[in-house]
């Protein structure tokens, strides 16, 4: 019993200390609006360029088919007003693949998620 009872205590100051920023440092939510960009990259400086086939609005997200070189590849970006035809620039991002998206139903091959894109062209 005392053994449950030490257990359960060490566990409660553990999740504590975790839950808790270290003194001196900004909570994860003041962390993270000090990471986001303060204005959009030039389209000079993001290092990818393709030209958009398709798009997909879902809530905050714009699921984009871009095609460049020999290859094309699926995109998510934050909500975007494209046309088909567009050229844009985008940045590295995070790849997931066989991503599923509950609210369209449908199964992604490979998507990148990015935090910014910039028009370059527009048709």
């Amino acid at each position: 019993m005392k053994n449950a009872y030490l257990a359960i205590l060490l566990s409660t100051i553990a999740a504590s200390a975790v839950a808790a920023a270290p003194p001196g440092h900004p909570s994860p939510a003041v962390a993270a609006e000090m990471l986001a960009p303060t204005k959009p990259a030039k389209p000079a400086e993001l290092p990818h360029e393709g030209k958009v086939v398709s798009f997909i609005h879902a809530n905050e997200y714009t699921y984009i088919e871009v095609s460049s070189a020999n290859s094309t590849r699926w995109l998510a970006a934050p909500q975007t007003a494209l046309k088909a035809g567009n050229l844009i620039r985008y940045e590295d991002g995070s790849t997931m693949t066989n991503f599923y998206s509950k609210m369209l139903k449908r199964t992604f091959p490979s998507v990148m998620f990015i935090g910014q894109l910039a028009i370059v062209a527009e048709k």
